[in-house]
């Protein structure tokens, strides 16, 4: 990268790290450009030259942030061997604990609070990342499946027309084997990772808890118990 490119780089970093810092302090309605241009020293019309809307920024950061989050989870699940689908349920649900709890504000822009008036794009880096993390707990509820499906008896209890076609359609594609019980169990599963930790990173549980880690860790051996896998991890 040239002189140049590196600047560049480096404010278009340092906005997009503002703009998060601003989201902490005052919520979603706080991000704006005259704001962060406030915060840099810069003028309204040099940072447009970054980043031309609001929506614009903010699509850029649910995708650096999304991006971040499924990275960090799919790195933990692979370094664990395909053999062991309850570990690799268990490695994907703590590292999205690690990386929520060192980047609250991305979890609360990708999975808590909407930023009013914000359009999200059809396609982009964001859209792609949530395809990603769908796909990858699909992935996750497909290697436990036969063992899962052994102890349930609920497979006709769903049809695919409880879910979005879209959805649906990329299951189908790529897990052709799986049937509509296995989305509907991949969303508890998903509920089940997700619920203490957005209780924690809303604050919800410090004043409860002195360990929120240890009941999250016994939460996620409870759901791999729950699919037939046993203890791992």
């Amino acid at each position: 990268m040239s002189r140049r490119d590196r600047l560049r780089a480096q404010t278009s970093a340092e906005i997009k790290a503002i703009a998060l810092k601003l989201m902490a302090d005052g919520g979603p309605d706080a991000i704006s450009l005259r704001a962060i241009a406030r915060e840099m020293g810069m003028t309204a019309g040099a940072i447009y030259s970054y980043f031309a809307t609001r929506d614009d920024l903010v699509t850029t950061l649910i995708g650096d942030v999304y991006t971040s989050a499924v990275d960090t989870a799919e790195a933990a699940r692979d370094a664990v061997p395909e053999t062991d689908p309850g570990g690799r349920i268990l490695a994907w649900a703590q590292a999205m604990r690690d990386w929520a709890l060192a980047s609250p504000e991305g979890f609360r822009l990708i999975y808590g609070d909407p930023v009013p008036g914000y359009r999200a794009p059809g396609d982009g880096p964001g859209k792609r990342a949530e395809a990603r993390a769908c796909g990858g707990l699909v992935g996750l509820v497909a290697a436990a499946w036969p063992t899962a499906r052994a102890r349930r008896s609920d497979d006709r209890a769903y049809d695919w027309a409880d879910f979005d076609p879209g959805l649906v359609a990329h299951v189908r594609q790529d897990f052709p084997d799986l049937p509509p019980a296995a989305i509907a169990m991949t969303l508890r599963v998903w509920g089940r990772m997700h619920g203490l930790m957005a209780l924690e990173i809303y604050g919800h549980l410090r004043s409860l808890t002195h360990d929120p880690a240890r009941v999250y860790r016994d939460e996620m051996h409870d759901l791999i118990a729950s699919l037939g896998l046993g203890e791992s991890g």
